[in-house]
């Protein structure tokens, strides 16, 4: 089967379960403001002098991926992608993942400041853009929610401690790594 399917040459891409939507339809751009979250964080791993910053953006990653399945369900089949065991979900313990990570790294005594300013290095700006996709998100899921009246509680709360995450860890590369060296 070819990556090549053509069946969005007509301004058209198919959600989970098959349903066809516009391009341009508010739940596509949203969870296309993830994926792109997503890529930005493949950036801090191929940037990171980390293993731990790594290890954590990848783990991120996965659960981003999980958050998309449900942003990619239209509201018609929402109950049936949430009952659905094929695909995993995002859970309340990802979002305590997050918490437990900004005390980790608050306790890291990491410095700054005042407004931190992107670019000490590759690693700490990826991970800025990271964060300022992640805001991009947020208020996508906001408006899905406030347009749907979908619940997506869960999925906003992880996003906005997402992006206190994100700037902690570019602090934190910043700190420990300062020019992006080990």
């Amino acid at each position: 089967m070819s990556i090549a399917t053509r069946t969005g040459d007509l301004g058209t891409t198919a959600l989970m379960y098959g349903r066809r939507v516009s391009k341009t339809d508010s739940r596509v751009e949203t969870y296309g403001t993830v994926d792109e979250l997503s890529s930005q964080l493949g950036i801090v791993r191929a940037t990171t002098p980390s293993p731990w910053v790594n290890g954590q953006v990848l783990i991120i990653q996965k659960n981003l991926v999980n958050l998309m399945g449900e942003l990619a369900t239209g509201i018609e089949d929402l109950d049936r992608y949430r009952k659905d065991d094929r695909f995993p979900k995002l859970t309340p313990e990802a979002l305590d993942h997050l918490d437990s990570l900004v005390k980790e790294i608050e306790n890291q005594k990491i410095t700054f400041d005042g407004w931190a300013t992107p670019g000490d290095s590759l690693s700490s700006a990826a991970l800025d853009v990271a964060r300022s996709i992640c805001r991009r998100a947020e208020r996508r899921v906001v408006g899905l929610q406030e347009k749907s009246n979908v619940d997506h509680g869960l999925t906003i709360k992880f996003l906005n401690r997402l992006s206190d995450v994100l700037w902690l860890l570019a602090r934190y590369t910043e700190t420990k790594h300062p020019g992006g060296k080990e």
